[in-house]
């Protein structure tokens, strides 16, 4: 799935916001951005909005003199994409080399491994155990 979208930080700080609020107007994304303490234009929010646009993350319905605005793809589905392209990436699709390299490189309490072999079992079976 790594072919799904692949965003920047500032595209999904955008949104994250559209996630939260479910819809919002580009003055609406403004503010929130700014009480997130990143200090944009809004002229910058809104050409980010119409580049999601464009690339069919977002869309939007008009009110009034407004463009109010509403994701088409879910956190997951964005995750999901990104996180396949990075395995892709750095470790030639080898999903076990990445979660070595996320288990050396942390203090992993043990209700984490806990929760890691739960999940593992519902998704394999025994085999995940």
């Amino acid at each position: 799935m790594s072919d799904g979208p692949q965003l920047s930080d500032l595209q999904l700080g955008l949104l994250r916001i559209l996630w939260d609020r479910g819809e919002a107007t580009a003055t609406d994304v403004h503010a929130a951005m700014v009480e997130q303490d990143r200090e944009l234009a809004p002229t910058t929010v809104s050409t980010m909005l119409s580049r999601l646009e464009k690339k069919g993350i977002i869309t939007h319905r008009v009110e009034g003199r407004q463009f109010i605005y509403r994701a088409l793809v879910g956190e997951s589905e964005v995750r999901r994409s990104m996180l396949a392209r990075l395995t892709d990436y750095f470790f030639q699709g080898d999903v076990s080399a990445l979660v070595s390299h996320l288990v050396a490189g942390r203090d992993v309490d043990p209700d984490d491994v806990a929760r890691v072999k739960r999940l593992l079992a519902e998704r394999f079976g025994a085999a995940g155990e």
